[in-house]
């Protein structure tokens, strides 16, 4: 069985949207369990828990959410000891094209280390009934990478 992370922070319901649709294609994964927290409740015992890691952001001003840098800056330096070097994906939900949150995301879970596995997941203004299947697709992939050991 492997474990898989969900953290994510939705101010408006865009992103929480993403998050439910992505946790949804991750629980396609029998071999699979998922915790699915948003970053204000995720803490140094969900990474070490973890097995592979989705984040989830709306890009705020170019940036990922003040929640989510929350995050990180609770749990760099208490986890540079474990060098966690897990698997993980970003899944944005923007108003511009998100590639200013998916920047500052990667750049600073390098520092974990963590390895990114996939292509980031961007919708650009708002999540509609039609990104529903994208997002579980986004989330089963990385839950069957896991399973088959190919993160």
């Amino acid at each position: 069985m492997k474990n898989l992370l969900i953290v994510y922070h939705s101010q408006s319901g865009g992103t929480m949207r993403m998050a439910e649709a992505v946790h949804e294609g991750c629980q396609r994964e029998e071999d699979v369990e998922t915790r699915f927290i948003t970053a204000f409740d995720a803490d140094l015992s969900d990474l070490r828990w973890a097995d592979g890691i989705l984040f989830g952001t709306p890009e705020n001003f170019g940036y990922m959410s003040g929640a989510l840098k929350d995050f990180f800056d609770r749990t760099f330096y208490p986890a540079e000891p474990y060098q966690l070097n897990l698997p993980y994906g970003i899944f944005v939900s923007s108003g511009n094209d998100g590639t200013g949150a998916v920047r500052e995301v990667d750049r600073i879970v390098k520092g974990y280390p963590l390895r990114k596995v996939c292509e980031p997941l961007i919708i650009v203004g708002g999540f509609k009934n039609e990104h529903q299947e994208q997002c579980e697709d986004f989330g089963q992939g990385m839950a069957a990478g896991l399973a088959l050991g190919i993160f």
